[in-house]
């Protein structure tokens, strides 16, 4: 679908909406948010890949 980061919009858009839809793309699942005391806890998540994104939140 994306080769170098190249992407048509009105293309790749309906396509990861149908992804979505068909159950083989878990948006929810691509990221996590820890407050900034589980700081440690996202980064072995991200190495362990137990999260594809951790998201750290300052709060």
């Amino acid at each position: 679908m994306i080769t170098e980061g190249d992407s048509v919009p009105s293309v790749f858009i309906p396509q990861l909406i149908e992804l979505h839809r068909s159950g083989r793309f878990p948006f929810d699942r691509l990221i996590k948010t820890y407050s900034f005391d589980r700081i440690n806890e996202a980064f072995e998540d991200s190495a362990n890949g137990s999260t594809l994104k951790p998201v750290v939140l300052f709060t």
